[in-house]
């Protein structure tokens, strides 16, 4: 992110942890953490921690699912999980709930809801890839909002 960002982020009000990005500003969004200014419709990211995720899956999993299916509606929806997948399968203490659970649903609803899910080692990682997400959509805007295919 060296040069200057052609698009402004949008990060959500709710969000309790957000990303440091430069061009950046907070509103509420209708869905996901983060998106693109004029494309709140289009796009939206998800972030979770390991913690995050497990708890959507057990106690919160019935508003969660509400999310991915307005997720759903989107051209194109992530979650982003600041965890490995190695680690996500070392449950956080005080939860009762298998890994197993959490990497079904998550496979389950990749392909159910077309959610693309992301694991980075780190926060730093995470956000560098909410970045990169935000700005593949963004050099493939027209195409992807429009419903052509791109190559």
């Amino acid at each position: 992110m060296a040069k200057k960002c052609p698009f402004t982020i949008i990060i959500d009000t709710r969000e309790q942890c957000p990303y440091d990005f430069p061009f950046s500003k907070r509103q509420c969004l209708p869905s996901g953490d983060y998106s693109i200014n004029g494309y709140e419709q289009h796009i939206a990211i998800e972030r979770k921690t390991k913690q995050d995720i497990y708890q959507s899956v057990s106690k919160g999993r019935k508003r969660f699912k509400k999310e991915v299916e307005r997720l759903a509606t989107y051209k194109y929806a992530a979650i982003v999980i600041e965890s490995s997948l190695d680690n996500l399968l070392i449950p956080p203490p005080y939860t009762e709930l298998s890994p197993r659970v959490v990497i079904n649903t998550l496979l389950s609803w990749s392909i159910k809801y077309r959610l693309h899910v992301f694991f980075a080692s780190d926060r730093d990682h995470a956000r560098a890839i909410v970045y990169r997400l935000l700005e593949k959509f963004w050099l493939n805007r027209v195409e992807l909002v429009n419903g052509k295919c791109v190559g």
